[in-house]
């Protein structure tokens, strides 16, 4: 390492997450390999330089005591894990982390390593993100912070926290833009066959996701053929004729299952879709209309504005969608 390396400390601990680890670690050593000038060092510490095993039972070698870390640092990483209570509770670990952050230009932590930070008092009135199945337990432990279990990552000035496991890889894509420029991170992106980058601000949880599965089995075949078939005739009639039903009994299915219609899930799906396409590729719009089943842009620019209450066109310049429900309307 020399001394125009961007040095990058991961701090590690017992359970900790691998992916929490793995994906800043191979995005920033990417980087380093698409010409990221300078480069990145990266280096994982542990409490006294032990080997750690992680969650899914493989150890990791730690390159440095976190004791032994000095400054100046470019970027410290926070990993989260099962192991993140037993670990912000050790205040060794946490004066470390404390320690350290004095003498870094940016904090990060992924998943519940926020924990960690919360600990150390480095997160006191600030809007942290967190993975959402630990966000509650975690702004119960911390009153102090506030927690948003919706976001995949938030940036505040020099701090920068992320949800679950491979939003590090979204979070640690937009701080390689920063450093280097969207061209770099482009190109991060394609080594490693993912999205440009998702955007901080998009939820955690698509629409197909969120809500618990359909206990009908026509219902979750329907949503299947939906999610695969965007293009295809969506309509009403066509959909129960898919099902070998009424389109009465088709609404009334849609309705009891999903609280919505077949035609309002279909359009909310069609433009959460428009959604991924705008930020995730350079399609132009008349394409991505046609790939979504919008006949024309036009129809598009009015389903997305009803949706996200922004202009596609503008909202892909600046990639900066506001946080919405999940819950189709």
């Amino acid at each position: 390492m020399s001394t125009a390396d961007r040095r990058v400390v991961i701090v590690g601990y017992p359970d900790v997450e691998l992916l929490d680890v793995a994906c800043p670690g191979d995005a920033f050593a990417s980087a380093n390999r698409a010409g990221a000038a300078p480069p990145y060092s990266v280096e994982l510490v542990t409490s006294r330089g032990a080997t750690i095993r992680s969650s899914c039972g493989i150890a990791l070698v730690a390159q440095r005591a976190l004791e032994q870390v000095a400054g100046p640092v470019d970027t410290l990483i926070v990993a989260g894990g099962h192991g993140h209570i037993a670990a912000s509770e050790d205040r060794r670990i946490v004066a470390q982390i404390s320690r350290i952050a004095r003498d870094s230009r940016r904090i990060v932590s992924i998943c519940t390593g926020v924990s960690l930070l919360a600990a150390a008092g480095l997160v006191d009135g600030k809007r942290v993100a967190t993975h959402w199945q630990h966000a509650a337990q975690i702004a119960a432990r911390f009153p102090a912070v506030v927690v948003d279990p919706v976001p995949l990552y938030i940036s505040d000035g020099r701090l920068h926290t992320s949800a679950g496991v491979t939003s590090a890889l979204d979070l640690s894509l937009s701080l390689i833009a920063d450093d280097h420029g969207p061209t770099l991170a482009r190109k991060v992106a394609q080594t490693l066959v993912t999205y440009l980058h998702r955007r901080g601000d998009q939820a955690q949880i698509s629409m197909f996701l969120a809500a618990t599965p359909p206990g009908d089995r026509v219902v979750r075949d329907l949503l299947g053929y939906i999610a695969g078939n965007l293009a295809a005739d969506l309509s009403a009639p066509a959909l129960a004729s898919r099902a070998g039903i009424s389109v009465r009994h088709l609404r009334r299915l849609f309705v009891n299952q999903l609280d919505t219609t077949p035609g309002r899930y279909v359009r909310a799906a069609r433009t959460e879709a428009v959604a991924q396409l705008l930020t995730s590729s350079d399609l132009p719009l008349d394409t991505i209309a046609r790939r979504c089943g919008f006949g024309t842009t036009e129809t598009l620019r009015q389903a997305f504005r009803d949706r996200y209450g922004a202009n596609p066109t503008r909202q892909r310049l600046t990639a900066n969608l506001p946080t919405i429900s999940t819950t189709p309307r």
